[in-house]
């Protein structure tokens, strides 16, 4: 899950530190022998540390399976984002003081791939059984390069949708049912052609800002800046340039706006309805019905063309290996992760299901959000969620090489400075970050 644009840079120090320090087979037969199915319903009293972050309601889930489970106890820790991953990594590095049971934010995954020995395969516990339950892509994921390794369960996905304003639309003379909308918006030339209706119509921006519009095809990239090999993926002819040179593009139509995410300028312009659409994921539509209280009733979802189809954010639950109690960890996020709690998940806090049985569900199917004027908008995302065919590496220098894009296209939508120049000066700084 990823509320807020906040990420952690590990370094490549303790990157290399942490992959080296490899677990004694000793530790190893421990953590993997310890407890199995059937000593969940035994005598022993067993405590399980599970560290979280963010708001997953997986305290209400975890006092219930104490309840099923008498001889199990489940401490759960959330912590920020960033603090939490910073604490595991330090645990992880140190070899000590880890918990039984960890949360991984898609965005921070790839970082504590290299750590494969820090961690307990799930396919060794049982998580054979229960692959076909999830989404391909986003168990795929999970696993090593070699598909024989799962360090996690898969939890939330964030499918992208296009969030678009009804008053503006309709002032702008555009369909607002989602289907119709849909049927319209149904490429990025179509997308384009939409924005520019607005614009003259309205005089509003379409799309909020320019990080957004260059996230339009990035996200859906696969392979987008980095190869699992850490090769620049910054050619002229890449995805990424297509990318880039396509939010030019939009901005020099002028139906780019200034708006950056999670600014207060943007929260603003949300509830206000100072621009057309939003290529959102899933979870954000919890935070606009927290925090858009004039926008009720106005905002709606349509799927996004087939080119931008893509995931932002998600997590996967995983068992270090210092455990002393593997099997019990598996059992707990085994059942954690069911469809039938991946909905409650859904229901109390909007984590959006990557367990495919929920997208059946007719309380799912049929659930009226009364933000999105009545729409039942979680089918729209379901099929979002079907469409996505992978999820791109990132690894520790994404990040940082994504920033030298995205301010190289500000300064082009800022300072009207030469695309082709910013372009050419951002791939220089990405190679020499990949150098450092």
């Amino acid at each position: 899950m990823k509320r807020m644009k906040k990420w952690v840079a590990l370094g490549v120090a303790s990157l290399l530190a942490l992959s080296l320090a490899a677990c004694s087979e000793k530790d190893n037969e421990k953590a993997s022998s310890d407890g199995s199915k059937d000593s969940k319903g035994g005598n022993e009293q067993i405590t399980l540390d599970f560290w979280t972050f963010g708001a997953t309601g997986y305290e209400d889930l975890a006092k219930e399976y104490e309840n099923q489970n008498p001889n199990i106890k489940i401490k759960v820790k959330s912590s920020e984002t960033a603090d939490h991953h910073d604490a595991l990594f330090t645990a992880l590095s140190a070899g000590s003081g880890a918990p039984d049971i960890a949360m991984l934010e898609l965005d921070q995954f790839d970082r504590f791939k290299v750590a494969q020995d820090r961690f307990v395969n799930l396919y060794d516990h049982g998580a054979k059984d229960v692959k076909d339950q999830y989404l391909d892509w986003k168990w795929k994921y999970g696993e090593n390069a070699e598909g024989d390794f799962l360090f996690g369960l898969p939890t939330d996905i964030g499918p992208k949708a296009l969030y678009y304003r009804t008053d503006v639309f309709e002032k702008a003379g555009l369909p607002t049912e989602p289907e119709e909308v849909a049927s319209l918006i149904n490429s990025p030339e179509a997308f384009e052609q939409a924005g520019l209706q607005v614009k003259e119509k309205t005089g509003l921006f379409f799309i909020d800002s320019i990080e957004m519009a260059f996230r339009a095809y990035l996200d859906a990239a696969d392979p987008a800046l980095l190869s699992p090999d850490n090769e620049l993926l910054l050619g002229d002819d890449s995805e990424a340039k297509k990318a880039f040179d396509y939010a030019v593009h939009l901005n020099d139509l002028g139906i780019v706006g200034k708006f950056e995410m999670w600014s207060p300028e943007w929260a603003n312009a949300v509830n206000k309805g100072e621009f057309g659409v939003e290529l959102g994921a899933g979870w954000l539509k919890g935070w606009m019905e927290g925090n858009a209280p004039d926008a009720v009733g106005k905002w709606r979802v349509a799927t996004l063309p087939t080119d931008f189809a893509a995931n932002w954010g998600g997590s996967y639950i995983a068992v270090p290996n210092e455990t002393k109690h593997a099997q019990e960890a598996y059992d707990f996020i085994e059942w954690l992760l069911s469809a039938e709690n991946q909905f409650k998940s859904f229901q109390s806090h909007g984590l959006f299901p990557s367990a495919k049985a929920v997208y059946d569900m007719e309380e799912f199917k049929t659930n009226a959000d009364e933000f999105f004027g009545g729409q039942a908008s979680a089918p729209v995302f379901a099929e979002a969620a079907q469409d996505i065919s992978g999820i791109a590496f990132k690894g520790e220098k994404y990040f940082p090489i994504y920033s030298e894009v995205l301010n190289a296209l500000k300064n082009v939508q800022n300072n009207g400075t030469d695309p082709e120049k910013e372009w050419k000066d951002a791939v220089k700084r990405a190679e020499d970050l990949l150098k450092r």
